[in-house]
């Protein structure tokens, strides 16, 4: 009963000052939202990120020339930039060499290609990727009608084609692609089979390509490119042994001196998504630090506001007194009105910092995020503020004089 009619007396004084109590709130709803945002934000591409990046079937690694996301200074691209290319020769070799493989895929790409059928066309965008055959699981592909490129594709050099869910819709809509013509580059290739829809990251899409098997790639557009290696290990006990021995196979073949650094780069599912937090974490400090100064600045304002109002309500506060009201139920009363204060700008910053930090998903087409567990330590943050910042004024009120009290006008 106490509590109830302190927090009656706290909402009747917000409201009778409405203005007052409105400026102090809005340095809380600013520390509440620029952190909520944030993390409502870095959450977002987070998910769509993890979802993403997840582009590599169960104990997968990929072998590229440069690491897919680059930390360092100015030299780091050149660095990177200047290292040899990775021969489709060295693929193979690997594929032949690793004894901890199930399977060891190897690929070249072209970008910026125009795909025609009769008289559709696609925008001039989409990837080509020669694949062997074991390229497919390797890079967790799956066919959703048809079938994928296989060994005799891949020895006879064949002039088929297996394309993503984006061509699919783009030249053929609800009809079935498989057995048509597709022109690339004037090129004729033989739909064998589409793809499962894998969707994308950022608002760019991973079915925008079209997979025609590596020697019919090398035929057409020749081997002198950077090409990639995807090696799905045989089961997870031999995983990392298996990334030690591809190195290993890999640093032979490229003549990397001992003691000098890979001249390439071997990623996971789980190391992209690692590289991307340690991305954000500094991002997610600095933002927290931010919010700290501003809770900080906000929790003064509540301590002024609130000596102001123990100044303005000493006669109220000598009645209470002089019927009977202890120390304690006026330090509830003024740390209830406090934290209310705290906790309704906490709750409202809480509410647009989701909608502000939900805009990146309006921006890049991915699905939006509540991050729960930031909203309930805006909250708590919030009813510490209260507490910490409130405490002061409360202790002066209760401690007035009850019968100076009586006497103030």
């Amino acid at each position: 009963m106490e509590f109830g009619e302190s927090l009656l007396m706290a909402l009747t004084a917000i409201r009778t000052n409405k203005l007052r109590s409105s400026l102090t709130l809005l340095g809380v709803v600013v520390g509440v939202f620029s952190i909520i945002a944030v993390m409502t934000a870095t959450r977002v591409l987070q998910n769509s990120i993890e979802s993403g990046l997840a582009v590599l079937g169960t104990y997968t690694f990929q072998v590229q020339k440069r690491p897919i996301v680059m930390v360092g200074g100015p030299g780091t691209w050149a660095k990177y930039r200047n290292r040899k290319d990775i021969k489709v020769e060295q693929g193979l070799e690997v594929k032949e060499r690793a004894t901890l493989a199930q399977s060891v895929g190897v690929e070249l790409w072209e970008s910026g290609k125009l795909v025609k059928y009769k008289g559709m066309e696609t925008n001039p965008n989409v990837s080509l990727a020669g694949e062997n055959p074991e390229g497919f699981p390797t890079n967790n592909w799956v066919i959703k009608e048809g079938r994928a490129v296989n060994e005799e594709d891949y020895r006879l050099a064949r002039d088929v084609a297996v394309i993503g869910e984006d061509v699919r819709q783009k030249l053929f809509g609800q009809m079935s692609p498989i057995g048509e013509t597709i022109l690339i580059d004037g090129h004729k290739l033989t739909v064998i089979g589409y793809l499962e829809k894998k969707g994308g990251v950022f608002g760019g899409s991973f079915d925008n390509f079209v997979a025609i098997p590596l020697s019919t790639f090398i035929k057409y557009y020749g081997k002198d490119r950077d090409a990639h290696i995807m090696v799905k290990a045989k089961n997870e006990e031999v995983y990392e042994d298996a990334i030690e021995e591809v190195r290993s196979i890999l640093r032979t073949l490229r003549k990397v001196p001992p003691g000098k650094e890979d001249d390439f780069a071997i990623f996971s599912n789980d190391s992209l998504i690692k590289q991307w937090n340690e991305l954000t974490f500094y991002l997610k400090v600095g933002v927290a630090f931010i919010s700290f100064i501003a809770l900080l600045a906000a929790g003064v304002g509540i301590m002024n506001i609130m000596l102001v109002s123990v100044t303005e309500r000493t006669r109220e506060i000598g009645i209470r007194k002089a019927v009977g009201a202890k120390k304690k139920n006026i330090m509830s009363q003024f740390i209830t009105e406090a934290i209310i204060l705290c906790e309704i700008g906490g709750l409202f910053g809480v509410f647009i910092g989701i909608l502000g930090g939900n805009v990146a998903a309006l921006a890049f087409k991915i699905p939006p995020a509540i991050p729960y567990d930031w909203g309930l330590i805006g909250v708590m943050v919030c009813s510490v503020v209260g507490i910490s910042f409130g405490t002061y004024p409360a202790w002066k009120a209760a401690n007035l004089d009850p019968v100076e009290s009586l006497r103030y006008e």
